[in-house]
């Protein structure tokens, strides 16, 4: 798909993205996956909000992630919770394709996927007050200060979150960066009419709700201090 923004209404050729669409190597399995698991799975774009209850088959909790890179930790939590619905948001394919992989390998029923933007998502798909929880592990830390802007958690976003969690859902933010850490801080104190921290911000360990990822462990070799944020939606 072009990223060029053609034949888009001007508001949407005009918002930063907060990130660039890499498409990497395609391994036989991931491949594979696409082509025959997509069509189970994947969640094709639209204009108008999904009836969540119809797509999975049934009523119960959704976990939405933001950027879910290889989807292991995504698949973890769904396997863990059989009870609940997740959907994951992704824009690279190698890492759609390793989550269709691991959704076969681990038999599961209760998770969806979208490949589009996560702002394009949550405004058209997903319908108000129908999410439990939303997380976003370890995004894209735009390091530059000018490419700052680019960063997902922003005031807007955070109040399109909002919108979207029922009242008391969760929001679970987390980063290795400690300027990430500093800015989601200070977005979220900003957004403090719609939601309040849960527990100490940041959380003095790991949740366990929370598996550890391939790219966590990574920042840990690396020497980076990860941290966790939770709020709940007031209301």
């Amino acid at each position: 798909m072009s990223e060029s923004g053609a034949g888009r209404p001007a508001a949407e050729r005009r918002r930063v993205r907060s990130f660039v669409r890499r498409e990497g190597r395609l391994t036989a399995g991931q491949a594979r996956a696409l082509a025959t698991l997509w069509p189970r799975f994947g969640v094709e774009p639209g204009d108008d909000p999904l009836d969540l209850a119809a797509l999975f088959g049934r009523r119960a909790p959704v976990t939405l992630e933001i950027g879910f890179g290889n989807g292991e930790s995504l698949a973890e939590q769904a396997q863990r919770a059989p009870e609940q619905n997740f959907i994951g948001i992704e824009v690279h394919r190698p890492g759609i394709g390793h989550l269709l992989v691991e959704i076969e390998r681990r038999g599961l029923e209760n998770l969806r996927i979208f490949d589009r933007d996560a702002v394009e998502v949550l405004e058209r798909r997903i319908p108000r007050a129908s999410l439990d929880a939303v997380q976003v592990f370890f995004p894209d830390p735009w390091h530059k200060k000018r490419h700052h802007k680019r960063r997902l958690i922003q005031p807007p976003f955070v109040h399109l979150l909002a919108s979207r969690l029922r009242p008391g859902g969760l929001l679970h933010i987390a980063t290795d960066w400690d300027d990430y850490a500093a800015h989601v801080q200070a977005v979220m104190r900003a957004a403090a009419d719609c939601f309040r921290p849960e527990g100490p911000q940041p959380l003095p360990a790991r949740p366990e709700r929370r598996p550890e990822t391939r790219f966590e462990r990574r920042g840990r070799r690396l020497g980076h201090r990860v941290y966790d944020f939770l709020f709940r939606r007031i209301g």
